[in-house]
């Protein structure tokens, strides 16, 4: 089974520089691997690092003496090194002088050498690319994370095409919705009896804030709030497949055709459609109805201020943000696209749209914000669903259940979720 029969050591491969959704979501399945119990009789124990790359001025190595791995003034190199570490999480830091850097290879198998796991997982294109560049799938067996994929622009559409090189070679594909399942099938030519389905979970009871707390009037009162308005929420980065421009058009539809529901936007997050979306709030005529956040350390305060969410992605996988409006208690209007119908049901735990449809989007927010008893029971329904099914400790079990029949000599057997 293991090399010394009770301890099953995980190697998990990822380039990340903030606590992003996935790196999110690895750092608490870590967690959750040390201290969940009790395991299933004569399962061996778990044992999780994780190995990242890091370009600046900050030296390479480990954290548990294997090498320097902080700064000049004994920091972290970057945000998600910091949290792992604080997590208890073994992190392996491996210096790299500019994007793939040859020398990254060789610093990759030592690192494995050293830590000699019994399986490798890889997160995102460049580390798949790299555990099959450096060959180790031929010596240990493999897991792929497949996040999906976010960006359109043709260099990172190229970028994207690495992933057909790398995932067909993979033992295992973890993905996060069907739609992504159908996709690696199709378009990276990965066998489908070696994918498996797992959407993110949520650890529920971090973002059961009290609704309309002195927390939440305070955050309402710094963002200019009115006595009375409605708060809609939108949470997630700036960037075109987010779907912001389509939400600001949809409001603009709402406050013409239902001016009788006050409301303010809070929109929690950056990146590079800002401009492009400031512009439409103004053609909307509703600038003065939009809050630009920026980046936030810790989003539970919003939700906790929240009257509905707005998810108006043109692609998502296993959204993490909506898993936490849930867990929160918000009631949420989305997208019909990737894992989203797969999370949420249409007018039992979420109203649910297709992409781009402003005017359902308008419609549907106007019916949340006019309709208590709808709001109450949608908010209500998620909540209960998502403790049920979507806790870490569920999705733990079913992690450890792929890497026992792996490092059991199943290779190449199916993995697929039932």
């Amino acid at each position: 089974m293991t090399k010394d029969g009770s301890t099953l050591r995980v190697l998990a491969l990822m380039e990340a520089t903030t606590v992003s959704g996935p790196a999110k979501n690895l750092i608490e399945f870590c967690r959750r691997a040390r201290t969940l119990d009790p395991l299933p009789s004569g399962a061996p124990a778990f044992e999780i690092s994780i190995a990242t790359f890091h370009r600046g001025p900050a030296d390479g190595g480990s954290n548990d003496g294997g090498g320097p791995a902080r700064g000049a003034n004994g920091e972290a190199p970057n945000l998600f090194v910091a949290a792992a570490r604080a997590a208890g999480v073994t992190v392996d830091v491996i210096p790299e002088r500019f994007r793939f850097d040859p020398r990254v290879v060789s610093e990759l198998r030592r690192v494995v050498a050293r830590r000699a796991p019994d399986i490798i997982q890889s997160h995102q294109i460049k580390s798949h690319f790299l555990v099959k560049l450096a060959g180790l799938w031929r010596e240990r067996p493999w897991i792929a994370f497949h996040h999906g994929y976010t960006a359109t622009d043709l260099k990172m559409q190229l970028y994207n095409r690495l992933n057909r090189w790398s995932l067909p070679t993979c033992d295992r594909v973890v993905t996060v919705c069907e739609a992504f399942a159908r996709q690696l099938t199709a378009r990276e030519g990965v066998r489908p009896e070696r994918i498996a389905v797992r959407h993110n979970s949520i650890k529920a009871d971090g973002f059961t804030a009290a609704r309309g707390g002195d927390e939440a009037r305070r955050l309402r009162e710094r963002h200019g709030v009115k006595e009375g308005e409605r708060v809609v929420l939108a949470i997630g980065r700036l960037s075109r497949e987010k779907g912001h421009a389509d939400l600001i058009t949809a409001l603009g539809q709402l406050r013409r055709a239902r001016p009788d529901i006050d409301f303010k936007l809070l929109v929690v997050g950056e990146g590079p459609e800002r401009p492009r979306v400031e512009r439409i709030a103004a053609d909307e005529g509703v600038t003065d109805r939009v809050v630009f956040v920026g980046q936030v350390g810790d989003v539970r305060p919003y939700y906790a201020a929240a009257d509905v969410l707005a998810l108006p992605s043109h692609s998502e996988g296993s959204p993490n943000v909506l898993l936490e409006t849930m867990a929160a208690g918000v009631p949420a209007v989305a997208a019909a696209v990737g894992g989203v119908p797969e999370i949420a049901t249409h007018e039992k735990t979420a109203l649910l749209v297709a992409p781009r449809d402003t005017a359902a989007m308008a419609e549907s927010l106007a019916r949340v914000l006019s309709d208590a008893r709808l709001a109450g029971e949608l908010a209500a329904n998620a909540s209960a669903l998502v403790s049920a099914d979507y806790s870490p400790e569920a999705y733990a079990r079913s992690l450890f259940g792929i890497y026992r029949e792996l490092a059991g000599g199943g290779r190449g057997k199916p993995g697929r979720a039932a």
